[in-house]
């Protein structure tokens, strides 16, 4: 049912219709000295309009946010409520009878044009710092209307600029104190505060006004910060929403699952950390979500718990392999698995969603390739029994291709794309010997050869120019990883573990006259 309203038309269509209403309605009641006070149907009219025009660009403009009804509701949300904000700041400032000068620094510019860029991206930032800007002059005295215009767009397309990848809440209070920067030297500009005020017969009065705008304006931008810093758990867990600082808090190496891959499955916790490696720095490349490809590659393989000593990298040298004892159809069973395993257990522990996705989706529903050659290999050995009269040809198993694929379904992001090739790469790589920076090159193109081949990466949006990137990041992190080492000389022993070196000559006469120089004692010179 909730995936059905989130998809709905009509749910959508509802949304927009109660968005042009109430920001028609917010107009029509604006303040008594507001641009269309005299006439407010007419100014209901041009917010109708206003309004309509943003919903047409929103839809045409923003289409990953438009698939879902919760973040239209997020971002028509928000704007209804920045204006909200605008509205009674300015109506406050009326009552409280306030200098002329204050009319613009209490008001938080930068409110929803930084909260949609946190979690939606710059440019559904920057669409909700128009609109919000054109709106809100319909709000304002008509003679400040081109001042506000022009302190409004500025200011929050500089909260736009400066959260692109925020990734500490730190840079959010950091972004709050430039836009109070920003917004005060507009107001110098524009006039709202004079700075000849601080000189003459009233300077102390003059400093007193300025130091209070000054308050004002910075004292805004670190609220306005503050309160986006504490509401963004809030607004991820509400609308399924992921951002940077999430995901950072997200790759702590001591959670629960992952301590526990770490005694239980140590091969498997080393390859999670290499195949994280790898994704982190071929999605920093192409400009897709880093911290998510490094936080669901250390997931991505969770499922290995079940059964660790299945699964090669954690077998020891000289330990029993347990697919010996078993057919190639039930080996490639427990391989495959893993998959629906690691789900229960992200579900169980809780773990994001886009974690589970990425569970679900890294081996999409490629080919077990070696136990699939294993049993064909077996069965060509029961053929060759059959023909010599040894075997039933009905007790012969039917080989399936179906039976040793992977349920799916495919990548369906770039990150999910990325940790998929990223996991199929640092597996083979292994396997090489004597690794070169032409082997490596050669490997990672015969791996993302067979997976394009193999119609892996059919239904996720990477483009040919950004799997050439992915390619380059990839061989460039293997060839550091896989480098070379001096093989550095050893030193000779003796038969009882000392070196040469160490070993002392007997002193000979010559070397007893040779003891004393100068009167001070020299010792003994070793071999």
């Amino acid at each position: 049912m909730i995936q059905a309203l989130e998809e709905s038309f009509w749910v959508r269509l509802s949304l927009y219709a109660t968005f042009v209403v109430t920001i028609a309605v917010m107009v029509i009641q604006a303040p008594v000295d507001s641009t269309f006070a005299d006439n407010p149907v007419k100014g209901g009219m041009y917010a109708a309009v206003i309004s309509l025009t943003a919903l047409v660009m929103f839809h045409q403009s923003h289409v990953n946010s438009c698939q879902r009804n919760s973040r239209v509701i997020l971002v028509l949300g928000g704007l209804i409520g920045h204006l909200a904000i605008v509205r009674v700041v300015l109506s406050l400032n009326t009552s409280a009878s306030l200098p002329e000068a204050f009319s613009f620094l209490f008001i938080p510019f930068a409110l929803v044009p930084m909260l949609h860029s946190v979690l939606l991206g710059r440019n559904v930032g920057s669409f909700s710092t128009v609109f919000v800007s054109f709106i809100g002059c319909l709000f304002v005295p008509r003679a400040d209307v081109i001042g506000f215009l022009i302190v409004s767009l500025v200011g929050g397309m500089t909260a736009v600029v400066l959260t692109e990848r925020i990734r500490k809440r730190v840079q959010l209070l950091r972004a709050g104190l430039y836009v109070g920067a920003v917004t005060l030297i507009l107001v110098f500009i524009l006039g709202r505060l004079d700075m000849s005020s601080a000189f003459g017969p009233q300077a102390a009065d003059g400093l007193r006004l300025l130091g209070k705008g000054c308050a004002a304006v910075f004292g805004t931008g670190v609220v306005t910060a503050l309160l986006i810093s504490g509401l963004l758990p809030v607004f991820e867990g509400f609308f399924r929403l992921t951002t940077d600082i999430s995901w950072l808090e997200l790759s702590d190496l001591n959670h629960k699952l992952l301590r526990q891959m770490q005694l239980e499955a140590p091969g498997t916790f080393h390859h999670s950390l290499v195949v994280a490696s790898l994704a982190e720095a071929a999605a920093e490349k192409i400009g897709a979500n880093a911290p998510m490809c490094r936080v669901c590659s250390y997931f991505h393989d969770v499922g290995k718990l079940k059964k660790p000593t299945y699964f090669i990298e954690n077998q020891h040298d000289g330990s029993e392999n347990p697919h010996d004892a078993l057919t190639p159809t039930m080996s490639a069973l427990i391989i495959i698995a893993h998959v629906k395993d690691g789900v229960d257990l992200a579900v169980k522990h809780k773990l994001n969603p886009r974690i589970i996705d990425v569970i679900q989706e890294h081996h999409g529903d490629s080919l077990v390739a070696y136990f699939y050659r294993r049993a064909q290999e077996q069965k060509k050995a029961e053929l060759d029994k059959v023909d010599r009269k040894l075997e039933n040809p009905e007790d012969l198993p039917q080989i399936g291709e179906k039976n040793f694929r992977y349920p799916g379904p495919r990548p369906s992001t770039r990150e999910s794309a990325i940790i998929s090739l990223a996991d199929g790469i640092e597996s083979a790589s292994r396997c090489l010997q004597k690794p070169t920076p032409a082997k490596i090159r050669q490997l990672v193109e015969d791996i993302v050869r067979s997976r394009l081949n193999d119609n892996q990466l059919n239904e996720c949006p990477l483009t040919l120019q950004e799997l050439a990137a992915v390619k380059d990041s990839f061989a460039s992190t293997l060839r550091s990883m896989l480098h070379t080492r001096i093989d550095y000389p050893k030193d000779d022993t003796t038969a009882g573990g000392k070196r040469a070196s160490d070993i002392q000559r007997p002193a000979t006469p010559t070397d007893k006259a040779d003891q004393t120089r100068g009167g001070r004692t020299q010792r003994l010179e070793s071999v």
